[in-house]
């Protein structure tokens, strides 16, 4: 089975659908809860608590939604999406 890759964002707003902006957007706003929240909590474990809401619900996503027959295969999938994210935002000057 052949899995989304999130670079793959549609080029117009289609409903359902997150388009480069859109989707930028809504990282936006858990980033945004995250700052929110580091106010109080250090930042390191806001970190795993993101990381574990992800993994929650890419596990969702992955059985009830796609409903992935290999569970190895969609979590080699997610590792490598966040793989290729940490690398992209790991070099970006601004962050």
């Amino acid at each position: 089975m052949k899995f989304q890759e999130w670079h793959d964002r549609p080029e117009k707003k289609t409903k359902g659908y997150l388009d480069e902006d859109s989707f930028l957007k809504v990282a936006d706003q858990f980033i945004s809860l995250a700052n929110d929240r580091n106010k109080k909590i250090l930042a390191t474990e806001l970190n795993f608590a993101l990381l574990f809401a992800a993994s929650r619900y890419s596990s969702h996503v992955g059985k009830n939604i796609i409903n992935a027959e290999n569970h190895e295969d969609w979590i080699n999938h997610i590792v490598n999406q966040l793989r290729d994210m940490l690398r992209q935002n790991m070099a970006d000057p601004t962050v």
